[in-house]
């Protein structure tokens, strides 16, 4: 669940919205919404968009980077 929270945190630190944040790492809204709520994980190409959008790693998602 961390990274479901965290990723949230990353985006919205960002300013994306969820739409927003979806188009640019290649997937629709309803799945980052599934994302940040732990229903669902990204494939392996979709997390290394996520990494590149947000700037930071998967392990900084995972692990949490405050």
């Amino acid at each position: 669940m961390e990274f479901a929270k965290n990723l949230k945190r990353e985006r919205e630190n960002i300013g994306l919205t969820q739409a927003e944040f979806a188009d640019k790492i290649g997937v629709e809204q309803p799945t980052v919404a599934q994302y940040e709520r732990g229903i669902k994980q990204p494939a392996f190409l979709t997390i290394v968009n996520i990494e590149r959008v947000l700037g930071v790693s998967v392990r900084e998602l995972v692990d949490g980077k405050e």
